[in-house]
């Protein structure tokens, strides 16, 4: 993982500075990386709660729904997840995961209460956007996410 990896090297140049014992120095970077708050990506299945997951998206499907929805796309999802939303965005080869396709059309089978619920609670290396962005905004970017698996 490219940030365990950071710490790692960040512990190193501490402990070279310090002059710590070895084990010392092991035991630093042991506890920094347990502690970071950081966890490692997973591969596993990411499924929302069930009442998360029956949430109606009270967004209407529109123009300015769709706009306000790329608008924040482009600022904050495009990065990792691509223009079109295959996972090629240009930070994505850092990530140590691929990021989601949002573009393939098995997406249409995610309810949205769902893509809401992942977007608010984030999973790394995805932030969570629960207090970042409003949930008019969220539920605008999913309008949006489904225009993407329509192309």
């Amino acid at each position: 993982m490219p940030y365990l990896a950071a710490v790692r090297r960040s512990v190193t140049v501490f402990c070279s500075d310090v002059k710590l014992p070895g084990i010392l120095a092991a035991l630093l970077a042991s506890a920094l990386i347990a502690f970071s708050g950081e966890q490692a990506a997973s591969t596993e299945k990411w499924t929302a709660p069930a009442a998360e997951a029956r949430k109606k998206n009270p967004v209407a499907v529109s123009e300015s729904s769709l706009a306000a929805g790329q608008k924040i796309y482009v600022k904050r999802c495009l990065a990792c997840h691509g223009k079109t939303g295959n996972g090629d965005g240009p930070d994505a080869a850092d990530l140590g995961i691929d990021p989601a396709k949002l573009s393939d059309p098995a997406i249409r089978v995610e309810a949205d209460g769902e893509l809401f619920w992942k977007i608010t609670v984030g999973k790394k290396p995805m932030p969570n956007y629960g207090t970042r962005l409003s949930p008019a905004d969220r539920w605008n970017v999913i309008n949006y996410l489904r225009s993407l698996a329509k192309k």
